[in-house]
């Protein structure tokens, strides 16, 4: 797996207004509660500062995580990608070959992924595995549960 990040321009927006969020915003409220409880006297039987550090810590964590994301970020335009194969923004139409059920997946980057609606990362198990497919190939997608087979029944690029 290589160490770049596809993802939209408005992914890679939504990412960077996050991290202002969290930056401008979060951190200082939580260096306010840092002080409040300093104040409060003994640190060491402190629960709440010690809390709040922790707390501090994760978030800068968060953050750092997302900063290594946009660093590594590979802006991508899905207009640009090729209609006939599954690629970067495409919605796929499947059928799971065991069970016959039909699900669609639309392939997208970082920021922008949505398990609920059916959004998944281009660099999932499921997402790498139909890039590249055409509509009639059968893929077979080694998961944690085991192997799903599906056939790829349609591919449409949504603007």
């Amino acid at each position: 797996m290589s160490d770049y990040v596809p993802m939209t321009r408005e992914g890679y927006s939504r990412i960077k207004a996050e991290i202002e969020t969290l930056e401008s915003i979060e951190m200082p409220r939580i260096a306010e509660k840092i002080a409040e409880a300093r104040a409060e006297g003994d640190l060491k039987e402190n629960a709440e500062y010690h809390a709040q550090r922790e707390n501090q810590g994760m978030m800068q964590a968060k953050i750092n995580a997302l900063k290594t994301k946009l660093s590594n970020a590979f802006v991508i335009d899905p207009s640009k990608q090729p209609k006939d194969q599954i690629a970067f923004g495409a919605t796929a139409k499947v059928r799971d070959l065991d069970y016959g059920d039909e699900e669609e997946y639309t392939l997208v980057g970082a920021g922008d992924e949505d398990y609920d609606t059916g959004k998944i990362l281009t660099t999932s198990p499921i997402g790498a595995a139909l890039m590249g497919a055409k509509i009639g190939a059968k893929i077979e997608i080694q998961v944690p549960r085991g192997t799903l087979k599906y056939e790829v029944l349609e591919i449409d690029y949504r603007e």
